[in-house]
């Protein structure tokens, strides 16, 4: 049985639904406070799934199914490039770890907006530590592998052959 191009996109949604699922339950039941870095992930996750969502409930035909694919393959790249940033900050000695900042409230609060944001893409001594780990990888190399498959599920939605005048 093959998907769909609509199932495929439900597929995509749910699957960025559960990882914001899995976050918030690892935030709240396990009291593990998101850093920046952690925090931008999940706007890209977050990104990318409502692209699925709108996807699937528009349907579009071949151009916009693309279109959609891209927009999803962009998103994942970029919380990619983040996820290993992230990765790379957890894997350096700690004397050569950034120093930690202030929470991202304060920086909101008292910076720039244009500052605020470039702290928060940067990261800090608090996205160096590592909180947890599974399998041998930590939570931002985890989150890694789920962009590589979003990134997989749009190469494929946009190359795919699919309905061209009919859904």
């Amino acid at each position: 049985m093959t998907l769909s191009i609509r199932q495929t996109n439900l597929l995509i949604a749910v699957g960025c639904l559960s990882l914001i699922l899995a976050a918030l339950v690892m935030q709240y039941a396990f009291d593990l406070a998101p850093c920046p870095l952690c925090i931008t992930q999940r706007i890209f996750v977050i990104a990318a799934g409502l692209t699925a969502l709108v996807a699937a409930i528009h349907h579009p035909l071949n151009i916009g199914r693309k279109i959609y694919a891209a927009f999803c393959i962009a998103f994942a790249g970029a919380g990619l490039g983040f996820a290993l940033r992230h990765t790379w900050l957890q894997s350096l000695p700690e004397d050569l770890a950034p120093a930690c900042g202030p929470p991202l409230g304060f920086m909101f609060e008292n910076f720039p907006l244009a500052e605020a944001f470039e702290l928060l893409l940067q990261g800090d001594g608090n996205c160096a530590k590592v909180v947890a780990s599974f399998l041998g990888l930590s939570i931002p190399g985890w989150t890694a592998v789920a962009f590589i498959g979003l990134i997989a599920f749009g190469l494929w939605q946009m190359f795919r052959s699919g309905p061209k005048d009919a859904r």
